[in-house]
């Protein structure tokens, strides 16, 4: 009987790592990447050995299972258990040693692969293995599941990369596991020899058979590894804390060919006929997995071929070898680095992209990764595709074609009776499919609770019964990772969706991607923990506050697990009100970054707005949410009542400046922004009218609506003032958001037509209602949103297109606003008509040629206009004006009202120092620092003393000094 009474107390007093038995701590651990989810009692985050053989020793004499976990993407279920998760990420995560004369490195077990591979790479050296996952997975977890990646053609699977483990049994015993018997537990050698002939001829031959313990490896013929047959073990013999693995030349030139084919089945079968070329990958997948097949060649489906070679030259050679002798529709031979990136980039995401059909309906897990002999793949896909017609189901496979592994996600119904019963009928006959095809259940990622059941069809009751007796031997006591590998629990138990409410919860948005469906948009979350990248490549952005505590509560997937046991309601039990649900939102920098690198689109953002407007609901609401949420109406009432010069005075005594922000929950480090004295339509007002330019037939220039947002109304008017000139120059003509005058009357711009009308004596206060949305002001956002298209109405009906400076802004009119509005037929009307500052000049002054500026550019892109809006017509129009070089990725931390919230500045600032502050600190003489938002530039001034500007101001200043174009500006440009 497993005694939970006190565990907590005595494992505090046992170990120096962390011990966590509150609900959050728990919560995040519920689940993996797979459709299972069991509640820990506890989670420890061991700090090395000696507090993972205390946990054991404590728990042995309990009762209480453990199960060892590293970056939690397994998809079988396997690092997920009811008694103590070991979270080897926290500490046990180091690279003790890395010998390049003999290509070993020493890791701990929560150890990330590419930081690995980082460290390797100056030595010219690499792991073999590396699953798509590599950015976030753990040495520790791919041993436990012997992981494979896309070039096990090359290099194999984990299994041929180790060479030593240590490991501890459930009984305290410390073992170094090698070849020739080094480290075997008492017992393990009499039962191998004890059954030789089984171990000879129960194991299928195929090179990705990871199902089942691997005690083939003990054959004497094969080197007695005890080391090797550890691998795969899932976490059921012993618990490893340290391991020496062999390393691998890393080419020095690789060239990837992309190989196009009529469909899979086509593609699969001309793989195992590129073996004996030797390439690196052999990867495939099919057009319906694909957002977008630009870049690929015409096809139907693609191998991804990639070579090495000592120069590019060799690496081309090879690549252009393979293509010629295959029987391809098209093909493509790629030797550019990016442009190698960006399609892999295609194949890694797939894990996450096979969760959603074509059609946005949910696809999941369970029959991951069967593998079959290389030269039966195509006929099993064939068989595959029937057994899912026949059943009535569709999925996408895709995978290592080369060793005849399919990953393929289903659109499995998990969340009925009926549904469930199809999901068991469907894996019985897929795995006698499967082992027709002389195949394993598993071919990467482990059997897990998905396959464990059914490994008697693929080696027989005899050999099942050896496995459970290898268990014995390891772990009498069965402490470690129960349910997995032998006596396993039910393949159609402990399901994660089981414990969801049967009926819709009560939301504000719209979730149109998930039929209005709050439970549905907490599913999107699949566990693959693209999030968890500890460094921003290139222009991503997420997960920012997990790179900035390394934290799982503050990555975009904890927060979804924790939002899902909100729901769920057992172990989260006082629903919206939830403290710990709030906490970890609490750093959500609502940047929306996983709205597009995560490969499921996770929209966190909009996740916690829907949270604090339920939360607060009829509550009193922090000071900030009064402060900074009600932003817009704070800044016109200072319009209105001229006391902006005042104010200004004010905040300048740092006494006062003081008391203000502790009044306002703002954070006590930052500097309260200057308030301009003239607003951005004041200026508008006094202006002397401009003649609109005309084409040579004498016609005026498109007409364009400016929108006046917050930002550029009340605190950067330059910005506005410089975009209005450079529009002008374009040969466009501005108006503002207008209302119409009571009466119908307008006065414009002496022109007749429809325009007319939208050039009005009183200028409209239109807002995007981001501040109120990002506090999760829902019902004020909304009536705001409401107001503004009473006042947009006129432009709407013109069809005028609505320039929006501020990316952030620009964002939420084009997602929040018809998410919050869904039956308004105007917020997707208004949605459609925003442009930003780059777009507008491109689709509506496509023939004009802005000022030549000449200089590098640094700075960062909005993480907005990455996740939302897209950034390529800003390049174009960077690259026509001849501002070169690249913006950072990330996300610059202020986020908003985020980087002014109390509590919040150490957090904000990390972010900036990941990318932004170091590319213009780095950033030669003379490059212009782009910062499009104001809070980017906020921060830029703030923190780094360094002036960031706007693209129109940067074009605006061209044309008004062409012989003077700006230079770096840090704080002593104007």
């Amino acid at each position: 009987m497993t005694d939970l009474s006190g565990l907590e107390a005595e494992l505090r007093g046992a170990v120096r790592g962390e011990v966590g038995f509150g609900v959050a701590a728990r919560a995040l651990v519920t689940m993996d990447a797979s459709n299972y989810r069991r509640v820990p009692a506890g989670v420890v985050a061991p700090r090395d050995a000696e507090d993972v053989a205390a946990v054991l020793e404590v728990c042995r004499a309990r009762g209480v299972p453990v199960v060892a976990r590293g970056g939690g993407t397994s998809i079988a279920g396997q690092a997920t258990g009811t008694g103590v998760v070991l979270d080897f990420t926290r500490h046990m995560n180091a690279l003790l040693e890395l010998d390049p004369g003999t290509r070993t490195a020493v890791v701990q077990p929560g150890l990330v692969l590419d930081r690995l591979q980082e460290a390797a790479a100056p030595h010219g050296l690499r792991f073999g293995p590396d699953p798509s996952t590599h950015s976030r997975c753990t040495l520790g977890g791919m041993i436990g599941n012997n992981s494979c990646g896309s070039h096990s053609v090359a290099w194999g699977t984990t299994a041929d990369s180790v060479r030593e483990l240590s490991v501890i049994t459930a009984r305290g015993q410390r073992l170094r596991l090698g070849r020739d018997w080094a480290g075997a537990p008492e017992g393990l050698r009499e039962l191998a020899e004890g059954d030789l002939a089984r171990l000879r001829t129960g194991f299928p031959e195929l090179p990705r058979r990871i199902s089942g313990y691997a005690l083939d490896a003990l054959l004497p013929e094969r080197g007695a590894d005890v080391a090797r047959s550890f691998c795969g073990s899932e976490g059921t013999l012993g618990i490893l804390t340290e391991a020496a693995v062999r390393l691998v030349d890393a080419p020095r030139a690789r060239v990837l060919a992309v190989l196009a084919y009529g469909d899979e089945s086509a593609a699969a079968e001309a793989a195992a006929g590129l073996l004996p070329y030797r390439p690196l990958t052999i990867e495939g997948m099919a057009a319906d997995l694909v957002r977008s097949p630009a870049g690929l060649p015409k096809g139907g489906a693609w191998l991804f071929v990639e070579t090495g070679g000592r120069t590019a030259a060799e690496a081309h050679a090879r690549a252009a070898k393979i293509a010629r002798a295959a029987d391809v529709a098209d093909s493509l031979v790629v030797t550019d680095p990016a442009a190698q990136r960006a399609l892999w980039r295609i194949r890694e995401d797939a894990s996450g992209t096979a969760t959603r059909m074509p059609d946005g309906s949910e696809a999941w897990p369970g029959w991951e990764d069967c593998a079959v002999p290389p030269a039966r793949l195509g006929a099993y896909l064939r068989d595959f595709r029937a057994l899912l017609s026949d059943h009535g189901l569709r999925g996408s496979p895709y995978g290592h074609f080369g060793d005849g592994c399919i990953h393929v996600r289903i659109d499995f119904d998990l969340l009925t009776e009926a549904g469930v019963g199809r999901f068991r009928r469907f894996s019985e006959n897929l795995a006698d499919l499967v082992v027709a095809h002389g195949g394993s259940l598993s071919g990467e990622h482990g059997d897990g609770q998905a396959r464990a059941e059914l490994l008697p069809r693929m080696y027989g009751a005899r050999t099942v019964a050896l496995f459970e007796r290898a268990k014995a031997v390891w772990d009498p006591d069965d402490l470690l990772n129960p349910g997995m590998l032998v006596r396993p629990a039910p393949l159609d138990a402990n399901l994660r969706f089981a414990v969801l409410p049967r009926r819709p919860v009560d939301v504000v948005f719209g979730y149109p991607a998930d039929d209005g469906d709050f439970r549905a948009a907490v599913r999107r979350c699949v566990g693959v923990a693209k999030c968890r990248t500890a460094t921003a490549t290139g222009p991503a952005v997420m997960c920012p506050s997990y790179r900035a505590t390394g934290e799982e509560e503050h990555s975009t997937r904890g927060r979804a697990r924790l939002l899902h046991e909100m729901l769920a309601g057992d172990l989260v039990t006082d629903g919206w009100r939830s403290t710990e649900v709030r906490d970890a939102l609490d750093l959500c920098l609502s940047c929306k970054g996983c709205r597009s690198d995560c490969p499921v689109g996770v929209d966190m953002a909009t996740y916690k707005a829907e949270f604090l407007h339920h939360h607060y609901a009829g509550r009193r609401r922090p000071a900030a949410h009064h402060s900074m949420g009600r932003l817009p109406q704070w800044l016109r009432w200072i319009a209105r009542t001229r006391t902006a010069p005042l104010l200004n005075a004010l905040a300048s005594v740092e006494p006062l400046a003081r008391v203000a922000k502790r009044l306002g929950g703002i954070a006590p480090e930052r500097r309260l922004p200057r308030l301009a004295e003239r607003t951005f339509t004041g200026w508008w007002r006094r202006r002397k009218p401009v003649r609109a330019s005309t084409d040579p037939a004498g016609s005026a220039g498109p007409l364009v609506v400016l929108w006046p947002d917050t930002f550029t109304e009340h605190l950067s008017p330059s910005v506005g003032r410089s975009a209005v000139r450079v529009l002008e120059a374009a040969g466009l003509r501005v108006a503002l958001p207008p209302t119409l005058v009571p009466g119908g009357a307008a006065i414009g711009d002496g022109r007749s037509g429809p325009a007319t009308a939208l050039l009005t004596a009183r200028r409209a206060r239109v807002c995007c209602g981001l501040t109120y949305v990002s506090t999760g002001q829902l019902d004020r956002a909304r009536a705001v949103l409401r107001r503004t298209l009473d006042l947009m109405e006129p432009v709407l009906r013109a069809g005028v297109p609505v320039v929006v400076l501020e990316p952030s802004c620009a964002a939420a009119l084009r997602t929040d606003l018809p998410e919050l509005l869904p039956d308004d037929p105007r917020a997707a009307r208004l949605a459609a008509a925003v442009l930003t500052f780059a777009e507008t000049l491109e689709r509506h002054a496509p023939d004009w040629v802005p000022p030549v500026v000449g200089r590098p550019v640094a700075g960062q892109t909005h993480c907005h206009q990455h996740a939302v809006l897209g950034d390529a017509p800003d390049r174009r129009l960077r690259a026509s004006a001849g501002l070169t070089g690249e913006l950072s990725g990330g996300c610059c931390g202020l986020a908003g009202n985020f980087g002014f919230e109390k509590g919040h500045f150490e957090v904000s600032r990390t972010c900036a120092e990941e990318q932004l502050l170091p590319s213009v600190r780095e950033a030669p003489e003379g490059t212009v620092v782009l910062a499009d938002g104001f809070s980017c530039r906020t921060q830029l001034e703030q923190l780094a003393g360094i002036r960031g500007r706007h693209l129109a101001e940067v074009l605006a200043q061209a044309l008004d000094e062409p012989a003077r174009a700006p230079g770096r500006g840090r704080g002593r440009e104007g």
